[in-house]
């Protein structure tokens, strides 16, 4: 079974893994993305126009109940926490932070192993705060895959370190300079052990 979505969580010093990520990513894997970074809660995000301008598949600022589109990167708009559904469907909600921030990597993540458990990706980058440990810990738990930035490669460790804390052994750790391109043979592998 092809994994049903990546979630892609990331902080302070996230951007240029997350542009390695999605510039490095096989047309072929179309595999749903969806991306919380921890933006500023006041400003319009540019980050839409930026990923759509370094990579060629559709990039769109997540609206409530949207659809989960093949191919695309969803990207959580400034101030909403994003939440996956189990129709394969996304909705906003502007509940109170978590971690001081939102969206939250945490309800992302937990909200995607809830909704799709073993069919969940969940990648972790760079970031000052523990947000997105706890969440990839139950994408984890339910069966799914669990990839985190090698935090040597971080420029804000905290984040990457904390899901080491939270998950030990049984992550994928991944320095930054190969993380774009092991991730589909990750993926690969994730769809061929589950179709046996």
């Amino acid at each position: 079974m092809e994994p049903a979505v990546i979630v892609i969580g990331g902080s302070a010093g996230s951007l240029d893994a997350l542009l390695a990520i999605v510039t490095a990513l096989p047309d072929a894997l179309a595999i749903p993305i969806v991306v919380a970074l921890h933006l500023s809660p006041t400003q319009p995000s540019v980050l839409p126009e930026l990923l759509s301008r370094m990579c060629r598949r559709t990039v769109r600022e997540v609206e409530d109940k949207q659809a989960l589109q093949r191919a695309a990167i969803h990207v959580a708009p400034p101030n909403y926490h994003v939440l996956v559904e189990r129709g394969r469907t996304l909705s906003l909600s502007v509940d109170a932070p978590v971690h001081f921030s939102r969206p939250s990597i945490d309800l992302l993540f937990e909200s995607a192993a809830d909704a799709l458990g073993p069919a969940v990706v969940g990648v972790l980058l760079s970031g000052a705060n523990e947000d997105g440990a706890r969440g990839l810990r139950r994408i984890r738990d339910a069966g799914g895959t669990a990839v985190i930035q090698d935090p040597a490669t971080a420029p804000h460790p905290e984040m990457p370190a904390a899901a080491l804390r939270w998950i030990g052994d049984q992550a994928h750790v991944i320095p930054l300079p190969a993380l774009a391109h092991r991730l589909p043979t990750i993926i690969g592998a994730m769809a061929s052990h589950q179709d046996t």
